[in-house]
């Protein structure tokens, strides 16, 4: 959808550091990285530098050969950042957040009040998660689309999404860091039987899922959520933790843009009350194109964004082509070895330059004779 990229940050930042600072011999990083990042034939284009650029560093340059693959062999290991392991002290979870949520947890099921928009939203959200999932099953019983499917509802709240999905025959893992919501969420369910048996509830927080639940999941669901977290790239490396290869994360959220600041907050919070004051904060707000350049990174591949638009007089939602307020994300975790063998081959486009540039130097062969 949004394409582009050459060199990295890190690969400029190793160039600088090794004395390559002509801006001529480095294009700079692109507004959005994508899979095109990992083309060994177009990291070595990048990295051409012409030999009589390394004038007066050809001694540093030679001498810290071996020192560059070394940091090449160090870029490795951190180009797969999912697969880090997190400290306790580490958190996505906003405390400011938990305390605006714990203030509403018990209107979550009033259709008519604070939450109305959600409720309404799940005519789109639903269907949008249920279609996606299906296109990648072989298989699916009537009435039943999603069983056997296991899907990880982020944020549940007091369960608005999660039931829905348990309904379509999936088993459900719903977690939230505010108690009050779960509280809620496991008094709903009781009503039904059948979700009682589908839909399992968690007061926890994502990165605390992670160590017990790795490549549990067919599918992450963080609807209405990244806006609020702390941290979100630690948040989309623990999305794809959980995620089995191959497997699908939903997300829905709000633009950053001046519209949105002027209708979902001004307009929404401030005048006519649709939204509680201080549910968001406009710089938490995400773009899909700040979204999309921490998924790929990450092993995320998005399929689909879309609009969203909810009219306030009816009640109601739709999609639409415009994506300035809120919009729908998907994305695919690619299976491991789709991921890992496209950075290998970047990385040894980055040796294979430095290391045809560095001795291909006369002044760099000159010093080597000496």
């Amino acid at each position: 959808m949004w394409r582009g990229g050459r060199l990295g940050s890190r690969g400029v930042r190793l160039l600088e550091t090794l004395g390559f600072g002509c801006p001529s011999a480095v294009a700079q990083p692109p507004r959005l990285t994508s899979r095109s990042v990992y083309s060994g034939t177009q990291l070595t284009r990048n990295l051409q530098i012409k030999p009589w650029e390394l004038g007066e560093h050809r001694t540093m340059c030679f001498r810290s050969y071996r020192m560059t693959l070394s940091c090449l062999s160090r870029v490795k290991t951190y180009r797969t950042p999912w697969k880090r392991l997190y400290s306790t002290s580490q958190t996505t979870v906003d405390s400011r957040e938990v305390k605006n949520f714990q203030a509403l947890a018990h209107t979550w099921w009033d259709e008519y009040g604070k939450f109305a928009p959600l409720h309404s939203m799940n005519d789109l959200r639903v269907p949008f998660i249920r279609d996606n999932l299906l296109k990648t099953s072989a298989s699916h019983h009537p009435g039943k689309p999603l069983s056997g499917m296991k899907i990880l509802d982020v944020g549940c709240g007091g369960g608005l999404l999660t039931e829905p999905l348990g309904r379509l025959g999936a088993s459900v893992v719903g977690i939230d860091p505010v108690a009050e919501n779960i509280k809620i969420a496991q008094h709903h369910k009781s009503f039904d039987p059948v979700l009682d048996k589908r839909i399992q509830y968690k007061v926890c927080s994502l990165e605390e899922t992670v160590g017990e639940s790795a490549e549990c999941f067919d599918a992450v669901v963080a609807s209405e959520v990244v806006e609020h977290v702390s941290n979100l790239e630690m948040f989309i490396q623990c999305c794809y933790q959980v995620l089995k290869p191959g497997g699908s994360l939903f997300i829905t959220t709000v633009n950053k843009t001046q519209l949105s600041y002027a209708l979902g907050i001004v307009f929404a919070e401030q005048i006519a009350g649709i939204v509680p004051k201080g549910t968001h904060t406009w710089e938490k707000f995400v773009s899909p194109e700040k979204l999309e350049s921490i998924l790929e990174p990450n092993g995320l591949s998005v399929e689909t964004v879309a609009g969203l638009v909810y009219n306030p007089f009816s009640g109601y939602w739709h999609w639409s082509e415009n994506t300035s307020l809120n919009y729908a994300a998907h994305a695919v975790r690619s299976r491991a070895q789709e991921h890992q063998e496209p950075a290998e081959s970047a990385l040894k486009g980055e040796t294979g330059a430095l290391h045809a540039n560095t001795y291909g130097s006369p002044s760099v062969r000159e010093e080597q004779r000496t």
